[in-house]
């Protein structure tokens, strides 16, 4: 592994939680939509992340168990994905896009769920973030110790 292959690691899981977090924004802020684009209700989005990179990284990480260790060499989000939940039916008979019995489809989007994947994504952000920062002292130090 050389000198700046941890910033590019965490430089990538940095941009995977950035995105992650756009999405669970956009969960949240659709959490209402009875009607869309493609009809019918607001369906939820989820990532998938996806490893690439060094396979003896990998193998150094699988042996001990560690399933951190399978996110080798960099992580990206490969999809994103509509949730397969059906909406939740309200009635609300006075609504423009209750059906014929009254009820409205709602997206299948619980706030408390979408929070605290988001604050998952938040402290995974921050984890990356502390990561690159020390990996930025060990160069620094490194760079006086050979200017000594």
């Amino acid at each position: 592994m050389g000198v700046f292959d941890m910033l590019r690691i965490s430089g990538s899981a940095l941009s995977a939680e950035r995105q992650r977090s756009e999405v669970i924004a956009t969960n949240m802020a659709n959490a209402e939509t009875t009607r869309t684009d493609s009809g019918g209700p607001f369906k939820r989005k989820d990532v998938v992340f996806a490893a690439a990179g060094n396979a003896s990284f990998h193998l150094a990480f699988a042996s001990s168990g560690n399933q951190l260790g399978r996110a080798a060499g960099s992580v990206h989000i490969s999809r994103v994905v509509d949730d397969q939940a059906p909406p939740v039916m309200r009635y609300e008979p006075g609504h423009p896009d209750a059906n014929a019995d009254g009820y409205v489809a709602y997206p299948n989007i619980n706030p408390v769920q979408e929070m605290v994947d988001l604050m998952g994504s938040t402290r995974a952000y921050q984890l990356n973030a502390s990561a690159v920062t020390a990996e930025k002292q060990m160069i620094s130090q490194s760079i006086d110790i050979l200017k000594s």
